[in-house]
């Protein structure tokens, strides 16, 4: 089983730039898009085979998620269940026979960490609904988690200390979620590798050097680890400031 995440940073001008041509290509079981910044009736995608799930944000041009399955879920949820954080459109709960597929896109926290103290409620608000999920059964995890958890995981970590992404607060976050029987597939197959990123600035030719962070992931519940095959960032992939990260099960 294939799985592809990626933050298409708008659709629409992803489309443009070969989403559908990827798409086709790559083959995925299931695909998921963060940062659509769509509103509904805005696209109408075709794609022959495959569910389609949205979440929009109230607010034009902004957020949003999809999911695109060739199986037919049990049941689809949308956000959290909880009013301040259900207005963008960032999570999609799906589930399967044997998982919950949950594809978010997590609130960034602004220049100067101006919404640190709102995204340290959304951590502890979307960690509490994975254990929820992992409890009746086990969860993949995707997408953007807007954080670099190690300096392993940037290309410049002394310079971004306190930068929104790479701060104490948020790593942290980060570390009590696969503190909480969760895996980073990427970290599991790799544990040393170094300057595989999947975002990069538009700023100073930033993916030309390759000075990016990996803020896009798969992470598992730690019980499907028998079941990991491989887990990729696929670097030369361009249409957006992100690139996919995709996993591959034995199931």
């Amino acid at each position: 089983m294939k799985l592809v995440s990626w933050n298409v940073s708008g659709l629409r001008a992803c489309i443009k730039k070969g989403f559908l041509e990827y798409f086709n290509e790559v083959d995925a079981d299931i695909l998921s898009l963060q940062e659509i910044k769509l509103q509904e009736g805005q696209i109408d995608l075709e794609l022959e085979g495959y569910y389609q799930y949205w979440n929009y944000a109230e607010k034009k041009g902004y957020s949003g998620t999809a999911v695109f399955t060739k199986k037919k879920p049990l049941s689809v949820k949308y956000d959290l269940g909880i009013e301040e954080h259900d207005k963008e459109g960032r999570v999609i709960t799906l589930e399967f026979d044997k998982f919950f597929l949950v594809n978010v896109y997590t609130p960034n926290s602004q220049r100067g960490l101006a919404r640190l103290e709102y995204r340290m409620k959304w951590e502890d608000d979307f960690r509490n609904h994975l254990k929820e999920l992992d409890k009746e059964k086990p969860v993949i995890l995707c997408g953007d988690l807007n954080v670099a958890h190690n300096e392993i995981d940037l290309k410049n970590p002394k310079n971004n200390r306190k930068n929104a992404g790479f701060s104490d607060e948020e790593r942290d976050m980060m570390t009590k979620l696969l503190d909480s029987n969760f895996i980073d597939t990427f970290r599991y197959f790799y544990p040393d590798k170094e300057e595989v990123y999947s975002w990069w600035s538009y700023m100073r030719k930033a993916r030309e050097r390759n000075s990016g962070w990996r803020i896009d992931y798969f992470i598992t519940s730690e019980r499907l680890k028998d079941l990991l095959v491989d887990s990729k960032i696929h670097m030369d992939v361009m249409g957006s400031d992100h690139c996919p990260v995709s996993l591959e099960l034995s199931t």
